[in-house]
């Protein structure tokens, strides 16, 4: 088999989670198809150390400053006619030859529009919609990705596989020091990712609220690390007391804060995956997330699941984290396990079997 792999997000200079997954799935990928021809697709001129080098994979670089994927990849594409294009995140191409695979890592933008830029919403429900279509097989993060799929976009079960990422465990770095860098207390739950309306921040902080008052004796600080997001409001932080915003958070620090934690605290009202879930377990931090979306799939039994729009759950459940460190060491033990279930290899090994068939 010959296969195309659109490479462009493996070189974008600020690593996000679709990036991230291009990445690791691509590398990974690599020496598991030796017995296929693989051709990788750059927008930009990758780092020579970027992949290993591989007998069985061409680089290629194609500049082009706009619309690369539906112009120069696609025209790339057609003229090479490979057995089969793999675009890592939604979007095919809209005119080219030959079989497709697609990523798709979420729909929160049919979920929950408003949290999206009018334009981007607009271009995400189009290229999503006619990737699934156009797909001979679509990659799935998760179990209700796979139904969102079916649900607005009418894509059959036959064309989707569940294909669960990997994830990297964050650097262990001195978490002392990280605390001096962002201010933080020595006790603090900590949220970690984009501050925008999907990810219920204000429902978050408003719950942190209900555990201050029940816990007076309490001084843990709320720590919401990440930088602010589309329709970020400051009305959600401006008058919580013991609630502490970062800003972006270097990767070198990720795992330092997880690990400091007295634990994770991830209520989001939809997730495709939810990398930071698994994050935080494999640096040893107990873990509070939603009962919703894709999860349960994620978490497993490894946390604590609460209805995200209930913030007096959410509120019960810091009592319990912060009142029980029984419970967090069984929650610590739980979450070990249930991080080491997620491995790149497997994905790929998933994806790769995925292409195979469908080229037959």
């Amino acid at each position: 088999m010959h296969l195309a792999i659109d490479a462009s997000r493996t070189t974008a200079s600020r690593v996000t989670g679709t990036e991230r997954y291009a990445r690791e799935m691509i590398a990974a990928l690599l020496p598991l198809a030796a017995h296929h021809r693989i051709t990788l697709y750059f927008r930009d001129i990758p780092s020579a150390d970027l992949f290993p080098a591989y007998e069985h994979v061409t680089w290629r670089v194609i500049p082009f400053r706009r619309a690369w994927t539906h112009l120069r990849l696609a025209l790339a594409v057609t003229r090479d006619r490979p057995d089969l294009l793999w675009v890592p995140a939604h979007t095919l191409p809209f005119a080219f030859a030959g079989r497709a695979a697609v990523t798709v890592h979420d729909l929160g933008y049919r979920l929950f529009p408003a949290a999206h830029p009018p334009r981007q919403r607009a271009y995400l429900d189009l290229t999503t919609g006619y990737s699934a279509w156009r797909a001979s097989v679509v990659l799935a993060d998760s179990a209700a990705t796979a139904r969102d799929l079916g649900a607005f976009y009418g894509a059959p079960e036959t064309k989707i596989r569940v294909v669960y990422p990997g994830f990297s465990a964050p650097l262990m770095g001195n978490v002392a020091q990280a605390r001096a860098k962002y201010g933080l207390p020595e006790r603090y739950f900590l949220y970690l990712g984009t501050l925008q309306p999907r990810k219920n921040i204000a429902g978050l902080v408003d719950a942190y609220g209900q555990w201050q008052a029940a816990h007076p004796g309490d001084d843990a600080a709320l720590v919401l690390a990440g930088a602010q997001g589309w329709l970020f409001d400051p009305a959600w932080v401006a008058d919580a007391h013991g609630v502490i915003c970062t800003g972006f958070i270097d990767d070198a620090d990720k795992g330092a804060l997880y690990a400091g934690a007295l634990a994770f605290v991830f209520p989001s009202l939809y997730e495709g995956f939810g990398f930071p879930v698994l994050e935080a377990m494999a640096c040893g931090t107990p873990v509070l997330c939603s009962n919703s979306s894709s999860l349960p799939e994620v978490a497993g039994d490894a946390a604590l699941l609460v209805d995200p729009r209930d913030t007096g759950a959410i509120a019960s459940a810091l009592g319990r984290l912060s009142d029980d460190a029984a419970l967090r060491g069984q929650l610590i033990a739980k979450g070990h396990a249930q991080a080491r279930a997620f491995d790149w290899e497997a994905a790929a090994a998933g994806a790769l079997a995925a292409f195979e068939q469908a080229v037959g």
